[in-house]
């Protein structure tokens, strides 16, 4: 009868799901783009800077600008928008900020590391999981979930080292798998607002250009062409805040995917260290 070896037994990863809410990501869009219409309608078109005060309420025809800044609301109604990805931007970046902040832990990813691997070198688990406690980012995190595996594998019984093994980078691929999509979160945003902000510009002055030429036609074209230069100065403010507006987006979505990429690295590396460090410690 053949031999039938022992097989490591599968445990639940110690590492929880974390509970964050995903109101942000809903809410936010809907917020700031109410806050760009009202920042269009009540500062930008604000009466008092403006000659000729229009009627209505929603979008008055406010006419001859006293100042740049009142100017801009002759942009048309694709400048609260603009105005609402670029808030979304801010409040975006200031999000990503705080959680890639807190994801990075205290002091640097590659010092703990080091650390690490010296308790380890010494078979000190506990003093490996003491700097972990420390650190307390995400790169902690997933070497934390390792390092308790880890401490169970020395004394786990009846199975080959490579299965230990295998059990030890499980953990870590599981814990991993939890810590990733927390970085990743609502960049989505970002990386949206880069691509869509110039094309909505585009947008807001061809509609500008095609009512100054409108104006232009039905006035009967050579006695107004200072109201088209007009309107032509006012479309193009659509293209600078929708300029402006992505240049900021991808500015911050690199900043960020940068700093995901050195705890991703991070990460990479812990796993390599447990699997190599019990591998040549506990053969």
């Amino acid at each position: 009868m053949a031999e039938t070896k022992p097989t490591a037994t599968v445990k639940a990863t110690s590492v929880q799901p974390k509970k964050s809410s995903n109101a942000i990501s809903w809410v936010a869009p809907i917020v700031c783009i109410i806050a760009g219409y009202c920042i269009w309608r009540f500062i930008l078109g604000d009466p008092s800077g403006f000659k000729i005060k229009g009627e209505g309420w929603f979008w008055p025809e406010n006419k001859q600008p006293t100042d740049a800044l009142h100017r801009i609301y002759e942009g048309g109604i694709i400048v609260p928008l603009l105005i609402g990805m670029l808030l979304m931007v801010i409040v975006f970046s200031i999000e990503r900020l705080m959680t890639i902040r807190k994801a990075l832990g205290n002091g640097s990813i590659a010092d703990f590391i080091r650390k690490v691997q010296y308790h380890l070198a010494n078979r000190n688990v506990d003093a490996a999981l003491s700097e972990c406690d420390k650190q307390r980012g995400s790169v902690a995190n997933v070497m934390k979930a390792g390092l308790r595996r880890y401490k169970e594998m020395i004394t786990e019984g009846g199975i080959s080292t490579d299965q230990k093994v295998i059990a030890i980078q499980k953990e870590v691929e599981e814990a991993t798998a939890l810590e990733l999509p927390m970085l990743q979160k609502n960049l989505v945003f970002l990386s949206t607002i880069t691509s869509v902000g110039t094309l909505v510009a585009l947008l807001g002055t061809v509609m500008g250009m095609i009512r100054s030429f409108a104006a232009l036609g039905a006035s009967g074209g050579a006695s107004d062409t200072n109201q088209l230069a007009i309107g032509i100065s006012e479309a193009l403010y659509n293209t600078a805040l929708g300029i402006g507006t992505s240049a900021l987006a991808l500015i911050m979505y690199n900043v960020f995917t940068t700093k995901i990429d050195s705890i991703t690295y991070g990460i990479d590396e812990s796993g390599f260290t447990l699997t190599q460090s019990f591998a040549s410690q506990y053969k």
